[in-house]
């Protein structure tokens, strides 16, 4: 095998299976054209992800103050405390749009679109800004964006507005919410086999012997990122296995220990703590492989009645979210501990003088800032260097601005990844501090 054969994109190829590798100093991975790094590699590309959970959060605990190591985080944000100095905190900002149903379902199907909604039970909203950027920047990969979610869609109406406004975030097109992948096994088929199928041997195991054959041609710093990285997928695939095998029994608990009846192997795990932590990692191997640049994982539900009984709640999700106290809080850490975890991972993997954390934009957000659906101010953080062109460790507030929209936001962050559109939704101008 010849480093030459590598000039555009690296794979490791098997039968039905394609593998994409992970950013290397010694390999042109991304085009011989590519922008050349400090240190004499090829730059790695930018991705971008949003996370989401529904139902808003503590009143009195979602807050940022300071700057820089010094920033202070309300008690909601403490699991992101390792990154201070490269987080966001946005304060302010709103969808106009999203104000006029007062309710879940009108708050959320236009979160990261800022369009109308229609409502009568029809379907209408507008292209998300995640899809935009897949769209046009996304085409180069294997997957031009991976959503994923951890509860699954409500096809119901609430009133007067369908409820799948309340399950989707990421719109295709303004009629049609991006398929959602629930199954950690499928998502991970998508990244890895060319077709979403179980087949006889893992990926790993079928890509094995020209593995070895390309670990010849790479330095020997690169050879061990190569090790580990195939080291996690292993383990990602394991994991999958063992969680598919439990049964489908997350957010209730069922009258037998075991199931009944059969059931595939694959399938949404048991626990809903494993399921959110699988997505994570799927996410992080997604942008690591370079299979997708795009990821959106919603970790639930707007108006959501998962439970949460491995932190010792047993009150559904929404009913929780009216009540500030201590099982709520706990709740909301729980969620930014995967927004965390996820960073972490990607601020352990080096791609050159960065980290694939400064390589990326991670913005989490939810369609209102507490359970009483307050959508006036949203809560919204960034985390991630957008590739050295994001400065982190501080608080943008935009409460006593006249241009506080989200799809000011959005605009400013399409320009990242080369997408410059006049207006987005329903906002022509940039929040110039992004």
């Amino acid at each position: 095998m010849k480093i030459q054969q590598f000039s555009r994109r690296t794979f490791l190829r098997g039968v039905g299976v394609s593998m994409a590798l992970p950013w290397m100093e010694s390999l042109p991975v991304w085009g011989a054209a590519a922008k050349t790094a400090v240190n004499g590699g090829s730059q790695a590309p930018l991705r971008f992800a949003v996370l989401f959970s529904g139902n808003g959060f503590h009143t009195k605990e979602w807050w940022a103050e300071g700057e820089g190591s010094r920033m202070r985080l309300g008690r909601v944000l403490e699991p992101l405390n390792d990154f201070r100095e490269k987080l966001t905190f946005i304060r302010g900002l709103y969808n106009e749009e999203a104000l006029k149903g007062n309710i879940h379902s009108s708050q959320t199907g236009n979160l990261l679109s800022g369009a109308p909604l229609a409502s009568g039970g029809e379907i209408r909203s507008g292209t998300s800004v995640d899809q935009v950027i897949a769209q046009r920047y996304g085409r180069s990969t294997k997957v031009p964006s991976l959503v994923l979610g951890c509860e699954r869609s409500n096809p119901g109406i609430h009133k007067n507005y369908s409820m799948l406004y309340s399950s989707h975030i990421s719109w295709s097109s303004p009629t049609a919410p991006t398929p959602l992948e629930l199954y950690p096994s499928l998502a991970f088929d998508r990244l890895f086999k060319d077709e979403a199928e179980r087949g006889d041997r893992s990926v790993l195991d079928a890509v094995l012997e020209e593995a070895h054959s390309f670990r010849r041609a790479i330095s020997s710093r690169d050879q061990h990122k190569l090790d580990e990285y195939l080291n996690s997928v292993r383990e990602v695939e394991q994991r999958i296995e063992r969680s598919g095998k439990k049964g489908e029994l997350q957010g209730w608990r069922p009258t037998l220990d075991k199931p009944n009846v059969p059931r595939p192997p694959d399938g949404i795990p048991q626990d809903l703590q494993e399921h959110m932590r699988l997505m994570c990692d799927i996410v992080v191997l997604g942008f690591q492989t370079d299979a997708t640049r795009v990821c959106t994982l919603k970790l639930n539900n707007d108006h959501s009645y998962l439970l949460f009984r491995h932190l010792g709640v047993d009150v559904g999700h929404h009913e929780l979210s009216h009540r500030d106290n201590k099982k709520w809080l706990r709740v909301n850490q729980f969620f930014l501990e995967q927004y965390g975890y996820i960073a972490r991972k990607l601020d352990q993997i080096q791609e050159g003088e960065r980290t694939a954390l400064d390589n990326s934009v991670l913005m989490y957000c939810s369609s209102m800032l507490t359970g009483r659906h307050d959508a006036t101010k949203l809560p919204v953080v960034l985390l991630g260097g957008g590739g050295g062109q994001i400065q982190g460790g501080r608080i943008l507030d935009y409460r006593e601005r006249p241009n506080r929209k989200m799809c000011s936001l959005y605009l400013s962050l399409l320009d990242k990844f080369d997408v410059h559109l006049e207006r987005f939704g329903d906002s022509d101008q940039r929040l110039t501090e992004i």
